[in-house]
């Protein structure tokens, strides 16, 4: 029996808390690169709370004209749904991004990473990023699902 090929995973630990007792654990395979504001994996154990696709508009139904006053009020309204169902952005373990212009969100980055530090702190959970042709809402320009686990 040979061993199994590929790189050897390693939980890299919150370095504020012990992540294998309070929350999710990174998961980074031994010599791959560090990402930058994400995790290319999770592991949590605890209760799910989820996300539908979320657009950033405010509470009167406006969505912002610009791009990334859009992202920073859908990251303000997921961690208000992650609030309601007992969950913090500290125990998100993916998101998920869909945006109608993939340009704009890399011309957008530094901005986008200072929002997101304002709402989420410097958590980051496993990410994808899609383009899309539209989202239901035609003035939406960004729509993102959450995934959390919360502690048992």
């Amino acid at each position: 029996m040979t061993a199994p090929k590929g790189p050897k995973l390693s939980v890299v630990p919150d370095p504020k808390t012990d992540a294998s007792l309070s929350g999710p654990q990174v998961l980074q395979p031994s010599g791959w690169p560090m990402p930058k504001g994400y995790a290319n994996g999770m592991a949590a154990d605890g209760r799910l709370v989820v996300t539908g696709g979320v657009i950033g508009w405010d509470t009167q139904g406006h969505l912002a004209p610009d791009f990334v006053a859009q992202v920073r009020q859908t990251l303000a309204n997921i961690s208000e749904i992650l609030a309601a169902g007992g969950a913090r952005p500290e125990h998100l373990v993916r998101l998920t991004w869909y945006v109608v212009d993939i340009e704009e969100y890399l011309a957008s980055l530094k901005e986008l990473g200072r929002a997101y530090r304002e709402i989420f702190g410097a958590h980051y959970p496993a990410m994808a990023l899609v383009q899309v042709v539209r989202l239901v809402e035609k003035a939406a320009l960004v729509e993102i699902e959450a995934t959390a686990v919360v502690p048992r």
